[in-house]
């Protein structure tokens, strides 16, 4: 039998993300639901503080075909010139801002959407 107090110890080390890992491995080896598995894992997670998220990166995944629209659309966000633009939505995915508020980087994911474009928030 493994020494409990060790194994305690040990996942007492482990950061929030680890102690997620650690739940969906335990889940699919062993068929235990994720809820159980957390448990398990749970003196690791009480811890820690989870960070949200206060800077995002929006990327420009895709021109859906539009481009043209799209490089409207990112010229009037980023100010770029139209070259620098057109080179931005052709080379895509690349960022058209980053570190911006998520009430920033939704607003730029909704305009980019509404040209037609794909976009990422990171």
């Amino acid at each position: 039998m493994a020494d409990i107090a060790k194994l305690v110890e040990e996942l007492s080390k482990l950061t929030v993300m680890e102690a997620a890992e650690l739940a969906k491995t335990l889940e699919e080896e062993w068929g235990v639901s994720a809820a159980a598995a957390v448990a398990v894992a749970g003196p690791a997670a009480a811890g820690e503080a989870v960070e949200e998220k206060d800077e995002f990166d929006v990327i420009l995944t895709g021109d859906g075909g539009k481009k043209i629209q799209v490089i409207k659309e990112v010229r009037a966000i980023t100010g770029l010139g139209l070259t620098e633009a057109k080179g931005l939505v052709e080379g895509a995915p690349k960022p058209i801002k980053e570190g911006v508020n998520k009430a920033e980087a939704e607003e730029i994911k909704g305009k980019i959407e509404a040209a037609g474009g794909t976009v990422e928030l990171k």
